[in-house]
C-alpha cells in the first residue's frame, strides 16, 4: 500500500503554485530551502515527483523562481506609487504602510527571501543581489525624475537607493519578527519612516556634484 499524500492533489493547472506554496510552508519550518528535498516538496504539494520536471528544473530553479516573484511584486508596489504627486514625507509614510501590509499578507515569501539572502545557496545568492540590483536602479531612476534630485548625481542617487533598499529588507525582518509573536507592527513602521526621512534629509543638504577628493600616500601623516 503506497503513502498517502500530505494534502489532496491541487486542481489540475496549479501544480505550479502548489509546489511553491509548499516550498514556502516547509522553509518556514525547516533550517533553509537547501534543506527541502524535491521528493519531499512534492510529498506536501500533493503530487507526484514527475510533474515537478514540468515546471522546474531542479530545485534551485524553484527557488530562484520564488525570488523572483517576491521582487517582481516589490517591484509593483514601488511602481504603482505616483512620485510627482507625493511630497517625501507621504511619500515614506504611504510605501512604508504599503510595504509593511504586504509583508503581512505575503509572510511566508517574505520570510523566504530574508531567510536566503544569507543562508541560501550561491543560486539563491546571486538571484537575490541580481534582484535588489534592479531593485536600486529601478529607484535610482524614480528619483532622478522627481524635480528636487534632478541635478543630483545619480551615483549618488544609487548609493542612496542602496540605504532605502536595505532599510526596507531590514525593516521586513522586524515585521517578520514582530508578527510572529503576535504583536503589532505599528513600532517597526515608524522607526523605519524616521530612518527614512533621515536619509532623505542627508540626500536633500547633498551637493547636486560630488566634490572631488584627492588623496596622498601621506595624507594623514603626522
Amino acid at each position: 500500500m503506497s503513502d498517502p499524500l500530505s494534502r489532496t492533489s491541487p486542481p489540475r493547472g496549479q501544480t505550479r503554485a502548489a509546489l511553491m506554496q509548499a516550498a514556502l510552508e516547509m522553509v518556514a519550518s525547516e533550517s533553509n530551502f537547501s534543506a527541502l528535498s524535491l521528493r519531499r516538496v512534492t510529498r506536501q504539494a500533493g503530487v507526484v515527483p514527475t510533474a515537478f520536471y514540468r515546471h522546474f528544473r531542479d530545485m534551485d530553479d524553484l527557488g530562484i523562481t520564488l525570488v523572483d516573484e517576491t521582487f517582481a511584486e516589490l517591484r509593483a508596489v514601488l511602481a504603482a506609487v505616483d512620485l510627482p504627486s507625493l511630497s517625501i514625507d507621504g511619500l515614506i509614510q504611504h510605501c512604508i504602510g504599503l510595504f509593511a501590509f504586504h509583508v503581512c499578507e505575503r509572510r511566508l515569501l517574505f520570510q523566504f527571501l530574508v531567510r536566503e539572502r544569507y543562508a541560501g545557496s550561491a543560486a539563491l545568492r546571486d538571484a537575490i543581489q541580481t534582484n535588489l540590483a534592479a531593485l536600486n536602479g529601478q529607484l535610482t531612476h524614480d528619483l532622478s525624475q522627481l524635480d528636487a534630485y534632478s541635478a543630483v548625481d545619480n551615483a549618488d542617487l544609487a548609493l542612496v537607493a542602496d540605504l532605502v533598499v536595505n532599510t526596507v529588507i531590514a525593516t521586513a525582518e522586524r515585521i517578520l519578527d514582530v508578527a510572529r509573536a503576535d504583536a503589532p507592527v505599528d513600532t517597526v513602521v515608524s522607526e523605519a519612516e524616521r530612518q527614512l526621512r533621515l536619509i532623505f534629509l542627508g540626500l536633500s543638504q547633498w551637493p547636486t556634484s560630488r566634490p572631488q577628493t584627492s588623496y596622498s600616500a601621506g595624507a594623514g601623516a603626522g
